[in-house]
C-alpha cells in the first residue's frame, strides 16, 4: 500500500459512521483499494502514474466492468488524502450513504431488511 492508502486505512478500518470497509479486496480480475459493500463502493487512491501511458484507458476499462458488476467507482488523488484527511473521509461517507446496498420497501413491496451493517 502507498502512504496515501495506509493513512486513509488507518480512518477506515475505524468503521466511520458505522460504514465497513475492505482493503484490497478482489473484484473478479482486479483488486480494489478500498471496497464499501453496503453501496457497492470502489475507492481507488490515484497517485501520479494514473495520469501517465496507458493507464487512463486501463482504468475506465476497470471502471466499466466494475460498473457491470453493479459496483460503482470514485477515483482520489492521492495528495488530497495526504493533505485533507477529514474532507476526503466525508466525501467518502456521503458517497455511501447517497446510494445503500439496501433502499427502504416501497409500500406495495416486501419489508426493509431488518439488522443493519456487518
Amino acid at each position: 500500500m502507498t502512504l496515501p492508502e495506509v493513512v486513509l486505512w488507518q480512518q477506515l478500518r475505524h468503521r466511520p459512521d458505522g460504514l465497513k470497509f475492505r482493503r484490497q479486496h478482489p473484484a473478479g480480475p482486479y483488486v480494489l483499494d478500498f471496497y464499501c459493500e453496503h453501496a457497492r463502493l470502489c475507492i481507488e487512491i490515484d497517485g501520479a502514474v494514473h495520469g501517465m501511458g496507458d493507464t487512463p484507458v486501463r482504468d475506465e476499462r476497470r471502471n466499466a466492468w466494475l460498473a457491470q458488476a453493479g459496483i460503482r467507482t470514485i477515483r482520489i488523488a492521492a495528495p488530497d488524502v495526504l493533505r485533507n484527511l477529514a474532507g476526503v473521509l466525508q466525501f467518502i461517507v456521503l458517497e455511501c450513504r447517497g446510494n445503500p446496498l439496501h433502499h427502504s420497501a416501497l409500500p406495495s413491496g416486501p419489508p426493509p431488511l431488518q439488522g443493519g451493517f456487518e
